[in-house]
């Protein structure tokens, strides 16, 4: 298990709470690492349908190491921020579920690392946004591109463009989180959103989570043709007939992914 993020398995699900308090959960490489080493063991573990990613006290992720980043130059910054980019990646390409419980601040890095997961619920203290053009640099990791996406372009260009940060309340009225709760209820908001999502077909929801993200890369005929052929992939499945039959037979679905 890597060292800067506690890994909890439970019942089909896991937690993944980074773990580096000295820090504020800063992104320095080892911490990157460690996060990337655990995202592969969750993505390798067949018996995981969700995980959910959150920080230690009162931090999510403070943001990027500051204290590297002012003195390395550009070739060193891009290794860097690949890092990050890559991790992300894990993220967003898995097909388990990926539930960022936003329990502090969200800064930089951080926020790329919440937009990367699939679903978003924050604190009533956390603090969203990416403050890097006042720091005389941009967002490296996916900010760009992934905020727009969820947000729309006006409302991501003035937040990046000015380094705005939001706080929870603005954060849910923007679309960048689904459900704000006092800091004592997080932890339970997750995990009903998790149980939820163990209720469902697992070939069913990897397969809408390949949809939703293929839209924000293809035209719409392409993505609905991509759609339809990810709909038909269904209907070849033992988890559809289980579905279906389950529903005529008034019973829960057993679902095995297969």
């Amino acid at each position: 298990m890597a060292d800067l993020v506690q890994l909890e398995k439970r019942d089909g699900w896991a937690i993944m709470t980074l773990n580096d308090a000295a820090t504020l959960n800063s992104l320095r490489m080892p911490l990157i690492k460690d996060i990337s080493a655990t995202l592969d063991e969750v993505n390798a573990d067949p018996s995981l349908r969700a995980v959910v990613i959150t920080g230690v006290g009162k931090t999510f992720i403070a943001g990027g190491d500051l204290a590297y980043m002012k003195d390395i130059g550009s070739e060193e910054s891009m290794k860097y921020v690949e890092a990050n980019m890559e991790a992300c990646g894990k993220i967003s390409s898995s097909s388990k579920i990926f539930i960022a419980a936003i329990n502090g601040f969200a800064l930089g890095g951080g926020c790329e690392v919440a937009l990367a997961c699939d679903i978003r619920i924050a604190s009533e203290k956390a603090k969203i946004g990416f403050p890097e053009v006042t720091l005389g640099i941009l967002p490296g990791a996916g900010g760009t591109q992934r905020l727009p996406r969820i947000i729309g372009m006006g409302r991501a260009a003035e937040m990046i463009l000015t380094g705005e940060v939001v706080n929870a309340q603005g954060a849910l009225e923007l679309g960048i989180v689904s459900h704000v709760v006092p800091g004592e209820e997080l932890m339970a908001k997750a995990e009903e959103l998790v149980e939820r999502v163990k209720k469902t077909s697992p070939i069913g929801v990897a397969g809408a989570k390949s949809c939703l993200y293929q839209s924000a890369c293809m035209g719409l005929d392409s993505g609905l043709m991509y759609e339809r052929r990810m709909w038909g992939l269904c209907f070849a499945t033992e988890d559809k007939h289980e579905g279906m039959q389950a529903f005529f037979d008034k019973r829960p679905p057993v679902f095995q992914g297969k």
